[in-house]
């Protein structure tokens, strides 16, 4: 069968044997017509089978919300409307990136437990792993739900696990503690952990709480707030800077001037949300001015196609960019190399 200009149409089909179809379809199969309305195409199911027919490219996007939807209904979740738009959202139709025949089909890492296959979902999170691949220092820069940390962690697990490195260093500013952690009750690993709660999510949701434990026990994962970076040289690690547009200029330069001998660094940060003083710059945003096109140094930047929360995230971060009411700040004179203080 033929689609829109003269096209051949691609088939996939589903087993539903043993799925609650009413859980998965909705009444009177509402879940697979909101499903059509995104798709030049059909989604019925018929007995124990699901179809779905339409252009290939269109296909493979309907396809993976439709795995997901089953993955949701074999842990006992009824699908509704707002699920299925989350889906769909979370897989924006946006051209692919040139590459080699199959490549962003390939996972990043398999997570531990279901061996659940991670992969990047757009063309601008498959720009972001090419380029952890082929550079030694990226910053990851775009707004909330980009998938910016959780990547970060699935690049750092993966090059762990292919013992391309020894450890997994995770890095954050404490700005809202003014870099004085002190007066926090606990031990030093105590303190850092409310700033360090989107890392753990993230390695929790890779390889589990238990093994977390047992990694930070050993030393191959290390959290460290960025003011205890200074002095150090981390040689064979993958290092983590989150949320580093709370970085001042002198902690960026400190922290890059950290790597060691088979060190990659990757760091984070939305310059939408900076969290300094007015009149303090922020690290990324020189970063960014300082150092584009220079050798081994990679910035992908990410936008709302590429976020992968509720939709309603998406519309926020647009809305914001067309009424101009964020703006980094920009345009400040660098600090003299002299007064940037460095081991």
């Amino acid at each position: 069968m033929n689609g829109p200009g003269g096209q051949r149409d691609e088939e996939l089909r589903f087993d539903l044997r043993g799925v609650d179809q009413v859980a998965l379809c909705g009444p009177g199969d509402q879940n697979l017509r909101r499903l059509e309305r995104k798709f030049d195409g059909t989604v019925s199911a018929r007995g124990e089978l699901l179809r779905i027919v339409g252009p290939p490219v269109q296909v493979q996007r309907i396809a993976d919300v439709v795995a997901d939807l089953l993955e949701r209904v074999r842990r006992g979740q009824r699908i509704d409307a707002v699920t299925v738009d989350y889906l769909l959202a979370g897989r924006p139709e946006r051209e692919p990136l040139p590459s080699e025949p199959g490549d962003e089909e390939q996972p990043l890492l398999f997570a531990t437990g279901a061996r659940r296959a991670i992969r990047a979902r757009t063309a601008g999170q498959q720009l972001y792993a090419a380029a952890v691949r082929d550079h030694d220092v990226v910053f990851a820069i775009g707004p909330a739900g980009t998938g910016k940390t959780y990547l970060a962690v699935v690049m750092a697990m993966d090059f762990l696990k292919r013992n391309l490195v020894d450890r997994i260093i995770l890095v954050r500013p404490a700005v809202e503690a003014g870099e004085q952690l002190g007066f926090l009750p606990g031990d030093l690993k105590d303190k850092i952990n409310p700033y360090l709660r989107p890392l753990y999510d993230a390695l929790s949701d890779l390889i589990g709480p238990a093994r977390i434990g047992k990694y930070m026990e050993s030393g191959v994962i290390e959290a460290s707030p960025l003011a205890y970076m200074r002095g150090r040289t981390l040689n064979n690690a993958f290092v983590i800077l989150d949320e580093a547009q709370n970085t001042t200029v002198g902690q960026m330069k400190m922290f890059l001037t950290r790597l060691g001998e088979q060190s990659k660094a990757v760091i984070t940060g939305d310059i939408t949300q900076i969290d300094l003083p007015s009149a303090e710059l922020s690290g990324l945003v020189q970063a960014r001015s300082v150092l584009e096109g220079t050798e081994g140094v990679a910035f992908v930047e990410l936008d709302s196609r590429d976020t992968q929360r509720h939709p309603l995230v998406r519309r926020i971060v647009d809305a914001f960019e067309d009424a101009g009411r964020i703006e980094p700040v920009v345009g400040q004179p660098m600090e003299d190399p002299a007064d940037v203080g460095d081991e």
